[in-house]
């Protein structure tokens, strides 16, 4: 082996590299490469899916994790504080290699269950409560040279073909660097390449060299950032930092001088989708997934971030409208399916699932036709308008239309009486949390009812 046959899949070009040793480094799709390369050689991985989901930090605390290796079917399970937020996982089943793993209702359902055996009976863990969710490819490997080719192990295996196709399959992202101090030195071996010994034990990454834990400090000083995005900036990209914050756009307030959030709730900010261009990043899914960690924090968060990320990358990139378009579109099914979007969405597909005492619906039937007073059986933006007004609230159109829409399941632009029912079922059950509609309803009835004249019966009629 020789060379590799390259296509570029923004550009669509194709050409060939040419090298003196060519490795194979795929993950899952190890095999299909191997068999390019001899058709005849057997396989020796088995892809294993693996679910994690994410929770909001108060499922855990701050500074401690739990991981148990033995649940109720044998599969570890661990529970950890990350990014402010709790993750927790994971599940071990066979899977067929793709390039868009989708985590399943059924996975996230268990691991929900084996998160409630650790924390005390007052705390309800709602599936509601998922904000996001992902599947991953584990390429676990059978040794090819050994005599048990049944074991799978999580340990990593370095091969080397008759052709000199050097491959390096299984072990984790745990291992990294052994994995490939291994392959190296295989490839020094195998090929006769001039080279010293391995260097990378002590090497720093990119922004250490002038980081301190304070760093922070001086990005809220000189630029006048706010705290909490001081320090993802110094925790994200070390000393690189200021180079962030010296393209962040002042924001027009006393406080923070500098540091548009792309969403309220999280720490990132618009400099970094404009940093992250100049480091190379050409998709919304790249922004959105890793240069930030917004899809794996919060879907709907990112969703919601998703239209001023690919402005921002538009202007940077001279995108025309159609690709800015089609950036809009593939990054939204890709938090759809991939980040667990759907199956979130799902918790309120089934109708056949309201199942509500007959006070609470009748509770919750008085509420929605205080919106819908003209009987109309549904309720829109005009009547949400109607009832703010009346208790001095202001909202804007397109927030009121994204708060309706996650409600609205036929997407016609209205939400039906069975609708509204369905989501405050799925609230009581727990297998929502968060609806804005649902707050929104709530808080304007306990308005209106504090208007109201304070009856004076008991008193005798008043003075």
């Amino acid at each position: 082996v020789c060379r590799v046959h390259c296509r570029d899949v923004l550009a669509g070009k194709e050409f060939d590299v040419r090298a003196k040793c060519v490795i194979n480094a795929t993950g899952p799709f190890t095999d299909s490469v191997r068999k390019m390369d001899d058709q005849e050689v057997p396989n020796i991985c088995q892809p294993s899916a693996g679910v994690h989901i994410v929770m909001p930090g108060y499922y855990s605390p701050d500074n401690m994790g739990l991981l148990d290796p033995a649940t109720s079917d044998g599969r570890v399970i661990f529970f950890l504080p990350w990014e402010k937020m709790t993750i927790a996982g994971t599940t071990d089943s066979p899977t067929d290699v793709t390039s868009h793993p989708i985590p399943t209702e059924e996975d996230i359902n268990f691991i929900l269950s084996e998160v409630r055996n650790y924390l005390g009976p007052d705390v309800e863990v709602r599936r509601g409560d998922v904000l996001a969710a992902w599947s991953g490819i584990r390429p676990l490997v059978t040794n090819p040279d050994s005599k048990d080719t049944q074991s799978l192990s999580r340990n990593h295996v370095v091969t080397i073909s008759d052709s000199g196709l050097i491959t390096i399959a299984g072990g984790k992202w745990t291992t990294y660097r052994a994995m490939a101090r291994d392959t190296i030195d295989a490839a020094v071996r195998e090929h006769n390449l001039q080279a010293g010994s391995c260097r990378t034990m002590g090497l720093q990454l990119e922004g250490a060299q002038d980081w301190s834990p304070t760093l922070y400090i001086r990005l809220v000083q000189d630029y006048g950032l706010e705290s909490e995005v001081a320090q993802h900036l110094a925790s994200t990209y070390g000393d690189k930092a200021f180079e962030v914050a010296k393209i962040a756009q002042v924001t027009g307030k006393r406080w923070p001088i500098v540091g548009k959030r792309l969403v309220s709730e999280f720490p990132y900010i618009e400099a970094e989708v404009v940093y992250g261009v100049k480091e190379y990043a050409r998709t919304a899914v790249d922004i959105i997934s890793r240069r930030t960690r917004l899809a794996f924090l919060n879907v709907q968060a990112a969703d919601e971030a998703l239209p001023r990320i690919v402005d921002i990358m538009a202007k940077e990139l001279n995108w025309c409208e159609q690709k800015k378009k089609e950036q809009l579109e593939t990054a939204k099914t890709f938090l759809y399916y991939e980040m667990g979007y759907k199956v979130k969405t799902d918790q309120l597909t089934d109708s056949s699932e309201i199942s509500l005492v007959p006070s609470d619906i009748e509770r919750y039937k008085k509420r929605f036709h205080m919106f819908d007073k003209d009987k109309k059986g549904f309720i829109t933006i005009l009547d949400v308008q109607r009832v703010l007004q009346s208790i001095s609230v202001q909202m804007d159109e397109n927030t009121l239309h994204e708060i309706l829409n996650e409600v609205d399941l036929n997407k016609n632009g209205q939400v039906e009486l069975n609708e509204f029912l369905q989501l405050m079922s799925a609230i009581q059950k727990g297998r929502v949390s968060g609806s804005r509609l649902a707050v929104l309803m709530k808080s304007a009835e306990e308005n209106l009812r504090r208007r109201q004249a304070i009856p004076v019966d008991r008193s005798g009629g008043g003075l």
